[in-house]
């Protein structure tokens, strides 16, 4: 992906770590205290782009892109397993190779939650702090059903195939229905840039037939280790920010995150959707800052 066209929206130098010969790219800016940043799905580590600007004077700031996103190498499904429990591999892979220590904070958007907070479950007794912004790390709460439009993406593959990789549709659609406030036209062409042809649309098709609702669904065992074992981060000091006009990570969704984390300091953005960040980041980036200062670890 050629960068050139966004460096005034995404100014950060690239690193790429190898995983079995596809090359999975990653944000490193600053120093000390180490926060991963960890998007969902049609996104990309610009998704974080304000956050990593506001935080990398005082931290050091890791976003990655999944491979099949943003800057990351995007195989075909020969050479890749898209699928939850390579996304946490490959997570794992790249925390162990950083050596970031034992003071780690996580921030998770849509499927980084699951992504990130896996990954942060497997060394649960390094993770210092958690951020969540629109979200989930367990399954669809009570009398939720997955919204008619993903059903669609992800049942009726015939449809949704040419849709997604042909007409880039999901991203597309993405920019304009996940948040509140028109994006300015050079921010849409962003977040769609990765995704320019019907071979690099494949991990934007193929996320969302990877969403697990129920036994026998190929993700749904990790999905569900992880909310049995939410409760060994239950006392790490957690920030919640979250759009209120989210047409996939509703109230319900928040409730659940409430119910499993009662200590949680949580901020709600009633003019704000899916993107959170886009749609109230000047006053979110600050209250992330604010709350990771107020919870100082020792420096690794």
């Amino acid at each position: 992906m050629d960068l050139s066209a966004y460096r005034h929206l995404y100014p950060f130098e690239s690193h790429w770590l190898d995983i079995q010969g596809h090359r999975y790219h990653y944000v490193d800016e600053g120093a000390g205290e180490p926060v991963i940043l960890v998007h969902g799905n049609p996104t990309w580590s610009f998704f974080f782009r304000g956050l990593i600007t506001e935080l990398r004077a005082s931290y050091r700031v890791i976003a990655v892109d999944h491979i099949g996103c943003g800057c990351s190498d995007k195989p075909g499904d020969a050479d890749y397993a898209y699928r939850l429990e390579r996304r946490v591999a490959d997570l794992d892979a790249l925390v162990e190779h950083l050596h970031l220590g034992d003071n780690l904070t996580f921030g998770v958007h849509d499927w980084g939650g699951m992504i990130g907070l896996a990954t942060a479950l497997r060394r649960a007794e390094r993770v210092k702090r958690l951020v969540i912004f629109n979200t989930a790390a367990f399954g669809l709460p009570a009398g939720t059903v997955l919204p008619f439009r993903l059903w669609v993406v992800r049942n009726l593959i015939p449809l949704a195939t040419p849709l997604v990789r042909g007409l880039n549709a999901f991203s597309y659609l993405a920019t304009r229905m996940a948040c509140v406030t028109r994006m300015p036209a050079d921010v849409s062409k962003a977040y769609r840039a990765p995704y320019d042809s019907w071979a690099n649309r494949i991990a934007t098709l193929r996320f969302v037939q990877d969403i697990p609702l129920g036994p026998g669904d190929r993700s749904y065992d990790l999905v569900r280790w992880v909310e049995d074992h939410l409760h060994l981060l239950r006392n790490v000091p957690m920030l919640i920010c979250w759009g209120e006009r989210d047409f996939v990570f509703n109230a319900a969704f928040l409730a659940g995150w409430r119910t499993r984390f009662p200590e949680a300091v949580v901020h709600t953005f009633p003019d704000a959707g899916h993107y959170v960040l886009e749609d109230a980041g000047e006053q979110i980036c600050p209250l992330v800052h604010a709350f990771l200062d107020a919870h100082p670890t020792a420096v690794p």
